[in-house]
């Protein structure tokens, strides 16, 4: 199934995280940003997003390969914890 998205600005791309066996956050997300893309490397993921998020192995959990959209507010954070193995999980701002 051919997914369509409307186009949208790229802003700043975040230093790629290397998920671990705890979580760790992101940078804080800019005063224009109220949408990110995350593309989630190697391993799944747990992520949880908030002003100051923990994540665990209840939160989101993004397969593989995946790209996703999520609707944020200004300043808000991600936190990401691996499933398995260390992966690599990209944040991109959209603007």
């Amino acid at each position: 199934m051919l997914i369509v998205r409307p186009s949208a600005r790229l802003g700043a791309a975040q230093t790629p995280i290397t998920t671990s066996a705890s979580s760790q956050q992101s940078a804080a997300f800019g005063a224009q940003t109220y949408q990110i893309r995350v593309c989630v490397i190697a391993n799944p993921c747990w992520i949880k997003i908030g002003d100051n998020p923990t994540a665990t192995a209840n939160d989101t959990l993004l397969p593989v390969n995946s790209i996703e959209y999520f609707t944020v507010t200004p300043g808000q954070k991600l936190a990401v914890l691996q499933q398995t193995g260390a992966g690599t999980l990209s944040i991109t701002e959209i603007v």
